[in-house]
């Protein structure tokens, strides 16, 4: 074997497949900590962000119009405390710090990308709800 056939013999390893789970009320509340991981805004927008690559934290910062340097450092924990991001640091002067996508990460890349194009495509139906509930609820 090749070392390519290795390393990509690790990543399938280190990747587990999702097993079929058989979606019920109780199945939901023991990933929801999870699912309130992956689909908050910032973790969503950081995610698709290292998708173009590694970044430093101020060029992720700069990356992502809005975001504190407090809630980008949050994220970032919670992130690589999850196992989606890689935080590499450099010992230089000064230290420089690397985040990147682990293989779990990429693997949330597709997922996220759907969603994204869920909520753009259907933004006008859901505004158009909202007016209509604002109106009537008197908002």
């Amino acid at each position: 074997m090749n070392v390519t056939t290795l390393v990509a013999k690790e990543r399938e390893a280190a990747v587990p497949t999702a097993p079929q789970v058989v979606h019920s009320a109780g199945a939901c509340r023991v990933i929801g900590d999870i699912l309130s991981r992956v689909g908050d805004k910032w973790s969503m927008l950081v995610v698709m962000t290292l998708l173009e690559g590694d970044l430093h934290f101020n060029e992720l910062k700069r990356a992502i119009d809005g975001i504190s340097q407090q809630m980008l450092s949050r994220t970032l924990r919670a992130l690589e405390r999850d196992g989606l991001v890689v935080r590499t640091v450099h010992a230089s002067v000064p230290v420089r710090v690397e985040y990147a996508l682990s293989d779990l990460g990429h693997s949330l890349s597709l997922p996220v990308k759907e969603l994204g194009a869920w909520a753009f495509a259907n933004r006008p139906a859901i505004e158009a709800s909202r007016s209509v509930f604002d109106s009537r609820e008197g908002l």
